[in-house]
């Protein structure tokens, strides 16, 4: 078959994606340069066998189809550029359901590499010791903010009995890679120094997000690795966006009206700075070392255009000897994680996600 003009190739240690391949759109300027890679990361050039599942379709559950006619009405599907993808990603607040109350909620900032953190700190109960999820939003590393997922947190909070700290960490185009898992990393150190400030406990602490923060809470755990700490018992990984190459079945036969081909494109665009190899795991964590991290646990849909992707890490983290706990959803399409108030698989993923995250934090103790 004919490859899709997505495909990036290594020339003269410069990918064709970091000199505008991936060119962004409408206004959004390109990543500025940054120094090369100290390393290259080879990518292949055909993308794997077809799965057995073959190519992901189009949606036919009936509550995702209802919201999908919704954003349809309002102009907000099949995303060409950033612009349109940032305001479809805060139409997501309309399916997310009502608030659940939380003991305790507080905004503060901590100290990061390049300045001052954002983070929003959810407590389920009163007491000390508790374990402390700390939680990367999703959102293309240009979008996304501690409101947009301030209903599934408060949620998991409640269900998993656990501290909940939301950290928004610097985005692109305005601050490209290495800013934000510069700042991930930061707040994740924080947490663990300063655990008992906010009722936790050190020795129990799990990092999780979504999309590309499932990227960021991927790459914190190898950094966490290579860097000797903080010591992370677990990661959540729900339909993270792990490989900017794109290159996979899933990817040139998707179907996905809200993941779009073009909106991701432009999204990698802007993160990933010229000259800087995007194959590197940092960015990549798909071409990372994947030993002695932490088990995991990862949701996937399968009308996702990441799934082929996500279920690639997943047998990498295997056959690195990582456990790893995988839970698929049919007809899920990206995003649905924060839909639960119109999608009953939004309501299970988070469900599911605390529940496994309850099992290892008692585990931990």
């Amino acid at each position: 078959m004919t490859l899709p003009s997505r495909i990036s190739i290594r020339v003269a240690s410069v990918s064709l994606f970091a000199l505008g391949f991936f060119l962004p759109l409408a206004g959004f300027s390109q990543a500025p340069a940054a120094a090369p890679a100290a390393e290259p990361y080879g990518r292949p050039l055909k993308p794997p066998p077809l799965p057995p599942g073959g190519p992901p379709k189009e949606s036919t559950d009936p509550e995702v189809k209802a919201i999908l006619d919704q954003m349809a009405a309002a102009g907000l599907l099949e995303p060409k550029t950033l612009q349109q993808a940032r305001k479809s990603f805060l139409f997501y607040s309309k399916f997310a359901g009502s608030p659940e109350a939380v003991f305790h909620v507080e905004d503060r900032t901590i100290p990061g590499l390049a300045g001052n953190i954002p983070v929003r700190v959810y407590v389920p109960r009163a007491g000390g010791g508790l374990p402390v999820l700390v939680f990367f939003h999703g959102g293309g590393f240009a979008y996304g903010s501690l409101d947009t997922h301030d209903v599934p947190l408060r949620a998991i909070t409640n269900r998993c009995d656990c501290i909940v700290v939301s950290v928004a960490y610097r985005l692109a185009p305005e601050n490209p890679y290495p800013a934000a898992p510069d700042d991930a990393y930061a707040a994740t150190k924080w947490v663990a120094e300063h655990a008992q400030e906010i009722s936790g406990d050190p020795h129990r602490i799990a990092v999780a997000g979504d999309g590309s923060g499932g990227n960021l809470a991927a790459v914190v755990t190898m950094m966490a690795r290579d860097r000797g700490g903080p010591h992370l018992i677990y990661q959540a990984l729900i339909y993270p966006s792990l490989d900017p190459s794109m290159l996979t079945y899933s990817w040139i036969a998707a179907s996905d009206p809200i993941a779009t081909d073009q909106s991701k494109r432009a999204e990698w665009s802007v993160y990933v700075p010229v000259n800087t190899d995007p194959a590197q795991p940092y960015i990549s964590p798909i071409n990372g070392n994947l030993h002695n991290l932490p088990p995991a646990f990862m949701i996937i849909g399968m009308n996702d255009p990441a799934r082929d992707e996500d279920e690639q890490y997943a047998r990498g983290l295997k056959s690195a000897g990582v456990p790893v706990e995988i839970v698929p959803f049919d007809n899920m399409v990206h995003g649905f994680f924060l839909m639960a108030g119109k999608v009953d698989a939004g309501k299970q993923a988070i469900d599911d996600t605390a529940a496994a995250l309850k099992k290892a934090f008692q585990n931990a103790k």
